[in-house]
């Protein structure tokens, strides 16, 4: 198996710069990192498609919760419509309620881009029984991509997870390890080689601040821990 794809969270042109030059392979575009990622404006995912030729995978949030409500609706609708035109590669959106999927919530918004592939983020996490989720998500053709941190605990235990979630998926979804990315846990997952791409916010950023800028040798250092065969 090959290495890791490394997906690397930006939020501005040079954090993109600082990511491609460091060797990642995809970027996820949001403002807000320090509430988990919430939609970026459109001008920023336009300058940042100008400067890099990596693909952009671009969050569609409107609150730091992992749910929504119809006052939010129309926002993340223009905003789904607006990324779509531009011609992104994919969007990323999720919602859970109370540990329940909300999948109507998704697919309303999504119904303004019905051309672009999506990445169902880690409301995931949030839900009771992860496993007939990922059924229910595989059945969304263009969702193609579920990103999770694997939950709580040791390396070992959420690469385990990290594993079930993927033998669920087979070939129908992909499961992006993202979440509390850390040196241990990339290179269980190199161990493990199972999981085909990586999720990194802090572990790109100097000094682990999710705050900070994205460096290139930050994201090289990761890139190069991917790349180790056990």
């Amino acid at each position: 198996m090959s290495r890791p794809i490394l997906e690397v969270i930006v939020q501005s042109v040079a954090d993109a710069r600082e990511a491609a030059q460091g060797g990642a392979e995809r970027l996820e575009v949001v403002r807000a990192i320090e509430q988990g990622g919430l939609t970026p404006p459109i001008s920023l995912v336009r300058d940042i498609k100008a400067e890099v030729s990596l693909p952009l995978r671009v969050m569609v949030r409107e609150n730091a919760g992992y749910s929504t409500h119809p006052g939010e609706r129309l926002a993340l609708r223009h905003a789904a419509a607006a990324f779509a035109e531009a011609r992104v590669d994919g969007l990323v959106v999720g919602f859970a309620h109370a540990g329940n999927l909300e999948l109507d919530k998704v697919q309303d918004v999504l119904e303004v881009a019905p051309d672009v592939n999506v990445t169902f983020h880690r409301a995931f996490d949030q839900l009771r029984d992860p496993l007939s989720a990922i059924d229910s998500i595989g059945r969304v053709a263009r969702i193609d991509r579920v990103l999770t941190s694997g939950g709580d605990g040791s390396a070992a235990v959420r690469c385990d997870r990290l594993r079930a979630y993927q033998e669920r998926a087979g070939d129908r979804l992909t499961i992006v390890a993202g979440g509390g990315v850390d040196e241990d846990l990339l290179s269980s997952l190199v161990q493990i080689g199972v999981i085909r791409e990586v999720h990194v916010g802090r572990a790109a950023r100097e000094d682990a601040n999710p705050r900070g800028a994205v460096s290139a040798a930050r994201v090289d250092s990761v890139r190069k821990i991917l790349e180790r065969r056990a």
